[in-house]
């Protein structure tokens, strides 16, 4: 009787172990897509981190973020902010990543108030009935760069997350949150 409860005991632990990493590696997959807007400061003040920055958002965000399905659109935030890729994301990354390697630096200011608005506007216009995911990523070299484009959005900073890291820094923000948090609350409220 001990002997078949002990099995038993060591089928249960044997089969939790080998069948664990499946269930691991299946839950780590997203299945809604993903709408990436990305803005990168290329004004002279980002020239000292640009190689450093953009091998982390190749690595952390085009090559582990991203997947088959996810749309990719970067802004290059310079005198003017101006769209130079947009692709949804297929097998092959290389083409983001390149557009990313090549990026020219130029001028003393980062437009990102224009890159914001027009992120806004396209994630509004892109996914109406909210079955894809926005993100908003705004990469400087300094908060210095940041302020001038975040000075009249508070609801941007209410609504956002910031990372630090020794030469630059990264804001995710989702511009057009701010009114479906309203929307939510008021339905909430309208619901007790």
């Amino acid at each position: 009787m001990k002997t078949q409860f002990l099995r038993k005991i060591l089928l249960m632990v044997s089969l939790g172990v080998f069948l664990t990493p499946f269930h691991l590696k299946a839950a780590d997959q997203r299945t809604i897509p993903l709408d990436m807007y990305l803005i990168i400061d290329t004004s002279e003040g980002f020239r000292d981190t640009q190689s450093e920055t953009i091998n982390w958002i190749n690595d952390q965000v085009i090559d582990r973020l991203l997947q088959e399905g996810d749309r990719l659109m970067i802004w290059s935030a310079g005198p003017a902010a101006q769209v130079i890729y947009t692709e949804t994301i297929g097998a092959k990354k290389d083409d983001a990543k390149a557009k990313l390697l090549n990026l020219t630096i130029s001028g003393r200011n980062a437009d990102f108030s224009g890159a914001l608005r027009d992120a806004a506007s396209r994630a509004a216009k892109d996914n109406p009935d909210r079955k894809r995911i926005s993100y908003t990523m705004l990469v400087s070299g300094s908060a210095e760069n940041l302020a001038p484009a975040l000075g009249g959005s508070g609801n941007l900073f209410r609504w956002s997350r910031a990372e630090k890291y020794d030469r630059w820094q990264i804001l995710v923000a989702d511009p057009n949150i701010a009114q479906r948090v309203s929307r939510a609350a008021a339905s909430y409220m309208g619901t007790r």
